[in-house]
């Protein structure tokens, strides 16, 4: 997961060209989070941010959600004795 955030209200039409990132609109920034595969992939989302004309605040890494059918169980073991 990543967090690329850009200076400014982005709309959401200009925020569908980010296509697979969640929108995240804020008073003075704009946040993209979302699955980014590899380098590729991200450096064609800063492309992007650039050939829009956006200013680029950040890249954050972010640590991915763990959903409850990807955690491992709490399990007990008894002794048999």
């Amino acid at each position: 997961m990543y967090r690329i955030c850009v200076r400014g209200c982005v709309s959401e039409r200009l925020g569908s060209a980010f296509e697979g990132m969640r929108l995240e609109p804020g008073p003075a920034e704009t946040g993209f989070a979302g699955e980014i595969c590899d380098q590729s992939q991200l450096f064609g989302l800063l492309d992007r941010v650039r050939d829009l004309g956006l200013e680029l605040v950040s890249v954050q890494p972010q640590e991915a959600a763990v959903r409850p059918e990807d955690s491992v169980p709490d399990v007990t073991v008894q002794d048999g004795r």
